[in-house]
């Protein structure tokens, strides 16, 4: 996953319904008063619940993120950054999920999210 990479996170463990991701923290993920930057955990919330989510959906759907909330409780100063996501509930069309991120086992973030669950269109066939 190339985004994944991109801003050096790793998923560490996923299977039907749990994630688990560690972001290891570099400069650039640190606003200007020496503070992870809530963008950066807001993603690493995001892509951990998407992460929980993608083993439970059918080989003909995928997933997008249609609302997410984040609640920061400690300002984050040194890292890894580790998320923990479950999915709390699958239906048909969407699914809640939930993330808690800590660092050195001290919560430091919570986040709640919706995923739609999207059946792929299959692909178009030329006219004969």
């Amino acid at each position: 996953m190339p985004f994944v990479e991109h801003i050096g996170m790793q998923i560490v463990e996923c299977h039907g319904g749990f994630s688990k991701c560690m972001l290891a923290l570099q400069p650039f993920h640190f606003n200007s008063t020496g503070v992870v930057h809530g963008g950066a955990l807001f993603t690493l919330a995001d892509t951990g619940m998407g992460a929980a989510l993608y083993p439970t959906l059918g080989h003909n759907e995928f997933c997008a993120t249609i609302e997410m909330k984040i609640n920061y409780f400690k300002p984050v100063t040194d890292g890894p950054v580790e998320c923990t996501s479950h999915l709390i509930n699958r239906g048909k069309t969407v699914a809640h999920l939930e993330a808690n991120l800590a660092v050195s086992g001290a919560l430091v973030a919570k986040a709640s999210a919706n995923f739609a669950i999207i059946p792929r269109k299959a692909p178009k066939t030329a006219p004969a």
